[in-house]
């Protein structure tokens, strides 16, 4: 494991020495990427520009969530959001040649053409969260205190193990890769929101199939001191931990399944 992490860390500064070659340019795309990611904040705003509340969630509250889930997911993005390219090097072939070098092909993948732009994303929600965690309505005991970093560790680990079990797919579903997406991007922003803006059984699905509910939603429950909308147990609340262990030994699973039974493209 220290290896694998002494290598992970040697080719991302590669690939930071690299882009910092041309540091003007480095900057202003990390000011363009911060100032996307921003987008979504900014339509929070003007809803809350029409209305008070949205599904009975105030604008820090909404804020809360907003943040906790976009730093988890920008975190898990810069760590392991280039394993979405698994299927293009399985089409092309170039999956075989990572596969003869002495690094795992997981690290070579998640640190290709790696941006020191994409950590430019974390600024607005640490913004937002700075901004917003003294404004919230909550009663800061010392488990609600706890409870902020072990949701955002817990999202972070959460969105990583679904980046590398969506990535697996691709193993067998070579053009996939815009469907995964819609479990790894489309789950970063329907967490951005209160679930009970969503369907009862959409829910569900969303903490007992895919665990989405985990990366902020249930322990925002506890920080916030509200109610189950769907009347789940209060233990959830404090399951986010030991959902993603589960969730990584389950994506950890699917990518040593998918490179036992690779078989390259025969090209």
């Amino acid at each position: 494991m220290a290896d694998a992490l002494r290598l992970y860390a040697l080719l991302i500064w590669t690939w930071i020495r690299a882009a910092a070659q041309f540091p003007v340019s480095m900057v202003l795309l990390g000011l363009a990427s911060a100032a996307v990611a921003a987008l979504d904040m900014v339509g929070i705003m003007l809803l809350f520009a029409h209305t008070p509340r949205i599904a009975g969630f105030t604008a820090p509250e909404v804020l809360f969530l907003y943040g906790t889930s976009a730093m988890s997911f920008v975190v898990a993005d810069v760590l392991l959001g280039g394993t979405e390219r698994l299927g293009e090097h399985v089409r092309q072939g170039t999956l075989d040649t990572m596969l003869v070098r002495p690094v795992s092909p997981l690290i070579q993948i998640a640190t290709e053409d790696f941006s020191p732009r994409r950590m430019a994303k974390l600024l607005p929600p640490v913004v937002v969260l700075a901004f917003v965690l003294p404004r919230l309505p909550a009663d800061w005991t010392a488990g609600r205190v706890v409870m902020v970093p072990v949701m955002l560790v817990s999202g972070t680990v959460i969105f990583a193990a679904l980046w590398v079990l969506t990535a697996s797919v691709q193993f067998v579903v070579i053009d996939v890769h815009a469907a995964t997406k819609s479990v790894t991007y489309g789950g970063a922003f329907l967490t951005q929101y209160p679930m009970s803006l969503y369907a009862r059984d959409f829910v569900r699905g969303m903490t007992f199939t895919i665990p989405l509910a985990f990366v902020n939603w249930q322990p925002a429950l506890y920080v916030l001191d509200r109610p189950d909308p769907l009347g789940l147990p209060a233990a959830l609340r404090f399951a986010a931990p030991a959902v993603a262990v589960a969730l990584c030994a389950v994506a950890a699973l699917a990518w040593r399944a998918g490179l036992r039974h690779y078989r390259s493209t025969g090209s």
